[in-house]
């Protein structure tokens, strides 16, 4: 997958979990759970979206990792690269 497309399924998952997110005006380098008020279930829900879709393990220790959605998509680039 390219970083467009993972930032798209990224953005395409949010939107499933809150259909009334304003995924357009996201901006890349902020937090996520700022910018949309996502609680922790939400946060988990876009994680196990991950392992449903893409069969992809994301150990609670890299949460972290997918704060902001420049971070999800440097996160999962060389995880999706073959998908």
């Amino acid at each position: 997958m390219t970083r467009d497309q993972i930032k798209d399924v990224i953005v395409e998952i949010i939107q499933d979990i809150d259909e009334d997110a304003d995924v357009k005006s996201i901006s890349p380098d902020l937090p996520l759970r700022d910018q949309l008020d996502l609680d922790s279930m939400d946060f988990l829900d876009i994680v196990m979206e991950l392992r449903k879709r893409y069969q992809l393990q994301v150990p609670e220790a890299d949460y972290p990792e997918l704060a902001s959605l420049t971070s999800c998509v440097n996160y999962l680039e060389p995880r999706l690269k073959d998908v």
